[in-house]
């Protein structure tokens, strides 16, 4: 898909409120794509919609969970009422969970996969059949992580869901080539958001001075959304199945290929880390 100039299209973003959404919507925004934005922070949400509307694009913003199949429907709706379908579909709203299986409680469970895994199986049940009926082609970008092909025994959760965002890509990716829709799995990697601070910790990394030390790693590290963003216009544009991001995103995946020992072995490096980091912290 040519992203170079995306004027009378229509880019749809979700978690568009702060962090990588809201850095994607403004860049289709900056290409002169009108948006489709919606997250549950409504003052972020409006943050958003005030920037892109300087931009001179159209917005079309609402407060829904992606995890309600209700709200997609209703949001879709909305959407559709103005346009026969979108153009760019972004399935990007997503939670944190760090904490070791024996500390993950089925309600954990429920809460990351209803958002980080449903919500992008709403998305794509409650927009992807209109792009297809129009017949125009499109992209699909679902964001993953890292985390999506290198698994942590601190992260069982997050990697559950994420890996599952990865191969519901590229399945849907083979089915949807015939219709000219695109399908990319972006892995940003270790991104300076706020998905720390809205994360939940349990066990060893439950507490705010855990919480504290990772913010100040994705702060120092300082790899911006906004650089993410460009990225995923270049990977829309090549059409690329998987998209690591960061340069610590692109070491891992092809480290995993063909050095799986060695990251299993890393791994465990940093668990025991992390676990001595948390345990300095709670002391």
């Amino acid at each position: 898909m040519d992203v170079t100039n995306l004027r009378d299209r229509t880019a749809l973003v979700t978690g568009a409120g702060s962090g990588i959404g809201r850095a994607s919507a403004l860049a289709f925004a900056r290409r002169g794509a009108n948006l489709a934005i919606c997250d549950v922070d409504e003052s972020g949400l409006a943050e958003t919609e005030a920037e892109a509307r300087k931009l001179g694009v159209e917005v079309l913003s609402r407060r829904v969970d992606v995890a309600s199949a209700e709200q997609m429907q209703a949001f879709a709706d909305a959407v559709h009422a103005r346009v026969e379908a979108i153009d760019v579909l972004m399935n990007n709203a997503g939670v944190g969970l760090g904490g070791g299986l024996l500390e993950t409680s089925l309600e954990d469970w429920h809460w990351i996969v209803d958002i980080n895994l449903f919500g992008v199986v709403h998305g794509i049940h409650h927009f992807v059949p209109a792009m297809v009926r129009r017949g125009r082609g499109g992209h699909v970008v679902n964001v993953a992580s890292m985390a999506g092909y290198v698994a942590g025994s601190m992260l069982p959760a997050y990697s559950t869901t994420k890996f599952a965002v990865i191969g519901l890509s590229e399945s849907l990716r083979e089915e949807l080539a015939p219709h000219r829709i695109g399908v990319t799995a972006v892995c940003p990697g270790i991104i300076n958001t706020g998905i720390v601070q809205a994360s939940r910790l349990r066990g060893t990394q439950a507490s705010e001075a855990s919480r504290a030390e990772m913010q100040r790693g994705f702060a120092r590290r300082n790899y911006t959304p906004e650089r993410v963003a460009e990225n995923v216009l270049r990977a829309i544009g090549r059409n690329r199945a998987v998209a690591p991001i960061s340069p610590e995103a692109w070491t891992f995946y092809y480290a995993k290929r063909f050095a799986p020992g060695f990251v299993r072995w890393l791994g465990a490096q940093l668990t025991r880390r992390q676990a001595a980091a948390a345990k300095r912290g709670n002391g």
